[in-house]
């Protein structure tokens, strides 16, 4: 592993900056531990292979993206997004059915994972300019290596059509696990050992944290800049989702926000923390996420296409002509043409033809978190795939008795959000604090914001839905206080 090697002064050039901020090459005849970040590598620093810390330092290559301009790319990730496993990522959206709402938002994850990458390097130069400040002197540079590579590889085992199938869960295994899979055991797995001298799972264990073992210390540190509070991943989609839908949300000074990062220890463990600048753009952060919740993420339209593809993939796996694993590695396209073709029940061919020819179920009923126990009860059908779709049967069954009309199984589905977390588990120092406050606080402290106050506003926003297929819709809107909501009362 690359941070138990010590490199001679012989092979590999180091420098020093002195202190009007001239670097000059250090003796080449003492031997210098390279595996962790010191001063003199902060700015100049290269491997055995030619290769600098960040691969910005030496671009042979850019992507032109819409968010960033250009992204410089080294000679290893160029490797990397050509293999397969990654070039896959362009045939998925970001924001699956979306675009059918909004339609310029065909932009796709491999765009989302080069952002991540681009903004985890800013991140880190940020971080290394801050030196024995709050920097990363001390930590191994392997750790930083397989960051870098974690962010470009963290939605590499994505299913088509964004999170919607997670939603079924079991059998379906969560995309941080098949990603982790894909790292481990494809021609990604080449390139980290071969090119990169990294082990793929070091890598993985960014993206899928390990739950037996621990992990390196530094990568525990470094993990938090791609999950957590404050993390490239919300940094970049959600400007680059307001972006492709055109609308005004999703604003947040990046650039403020990742200058204001540090390491700092907190009850003796090295923590990412940000400075008092950093406040401010993390509020914005919070509030573009919960706009784009409202009016994006959670649209009406949006959310109906999605049950309709979770019924669609839940009925095939029932019938046994869809397996769990054969969804790995499928595209948006690839996956829809298997729903539609002739071994897949009726229904799945139904919905996908539906999805295909964009004719969304509607809403015919609406729960507000104000209904009480009766919302609490329905909002529980979202851990229970099996329950939610046998209570969506025979509430078809019955209404289709009450009211003399054929109601196919496929056609009455419930659409509920997933509850979101908006916890902001972040501390804020000072260097030079305002009188009554102290040089280091948490962000509750500093704020005035409780993690209850956004998760109050996201329960009165979140709303349950019954959806139905367009022939029914008027039918079931003019018996709703009548017949449809007094039978789904009974049935939960």
């Amino acid at each position: 592993m690359q941070e138990e090697q010590f490199a001679e002064m012989e092979h590999t050039p180091h420098f020093e900056v002195n202190d009007r901020g001239q670097s000059t090459k250090m003796d080449r005849t003492q031997p210098v531990d390279t595996s962790v970040i010191q001063p003199h590598m902060r700015h100049h620093w290269i491997d055995n292979e030619d290769l600098p810390l960040l691969p910005d330092m030496q671009p042979v290559s850019t992507v032109r993206d819409s968010l960033y301009e250009l992204i410089p790319l080294g000679p290893r990730e160029i490797k990397l997004i050509g293999t397969p496993e990654f070039l896959r990522l362009q045939q998925v959206k970001q924001l699956g059915f979306v675009y059918r709402i909004w339609p310029g938002a065909t932009h796709t994850r491999y765009e989302h994972s080069l952002g991540c990458y681009h903004l985890t390097v800013r991140a880190l130069r940020a971080l290394l300019q801050r030196g024995e400040r709050g920097g990363l002197d001390g930590v191994a540079v392997s750790s930083i290596q397989a960051l870098v590579v974690a962010s470009l590889l963290h939605d590499i085992g994505h299913y088509p059509y964004s999170h919607t199938i997670e939603e079924l869960g079991s059998p379906i295994l969560l995309h941080e696990r098949i990603g982790r899979t894909v790292i481990e055991k494809s021609s990604i797995a080449d390139v980290l050992e071969r090119d990169y001298h990294l082990s793929p799972e070091r890598v993985a264990d960014f993206i899928d944290p390990p739950k037996n073992r621990q992990s390196h210390p530094d990568d525990e540190l470094l993990s938090h800049l791609l999950s957590g509070p404050l993390d490239v991943d919300k940094l970049d989609y959600l400007p680059r989702d307001a972006r492709g839908c055109n609308v005004p949300y999703g604003g947040v000074d990046v650039s403020r926000l990742l200058g204001s990062l540090l390491v700092h220890k907190v009850d003796g463990k090295r923590s990412i923390v940000v400075t008092h600048k950093g406040v401010s753009p993390l509020h914005s952060l919070l509030h573009a996420r919960q706009e784009m919740f409202d009016n994006i993420y959670w649209h009406h339209t949006s959310r109906a296409f999605q049950v309709m593809l979770v019924r669609a993939v839940q009925d095939a796996l029932q019938s046994g002509q869809l397996k769990a694993d054969q969804l790995v590695g499928l595209d948006d396209y690839s996956l829809m043409t298997l729903l539609r073709s002739e071994p897949m029940p009726q229904s799945t061919r139904a919905l996908a033809e539906s999805l295909t020819n964009r004719q969304p179920h509607k809403v015919v009923l609406e729960i507000s978190r104000m209904a009480g126990r009766f919302f609490n009860r329905l909002d529980a059908l979202f851990w229970d795939a099996e329950r939610r779709r046998r209570v969506e049967c025979q509430l078809g069954e019955r209404l289709s008795v009450i009211l003399d009309t054929e109601i196919a199984e496929h056609e009455l589905l419930f659409d509920i959000p997933r509850p979101e977390k908006w916890e902001m588990d972040l501390n804020i120092v000072f260097e030079h604090p305002p009188v009554g406050m102290k040089p280091f606080m948490s962000w509750v402290e500093v704020t005035g914001l409780q993690p209850d106050d956004l998760a109050r506003y996201e329960q009165h926003q979140r709303r349950i839905r019954l959806v139905v297929s367009e022939r029914l819709r008027s039918l079931l809107t003019s018996h709703r206080d009548d017949i449809v909501l007094p039978t789904l009362e009974e049935l939960v």
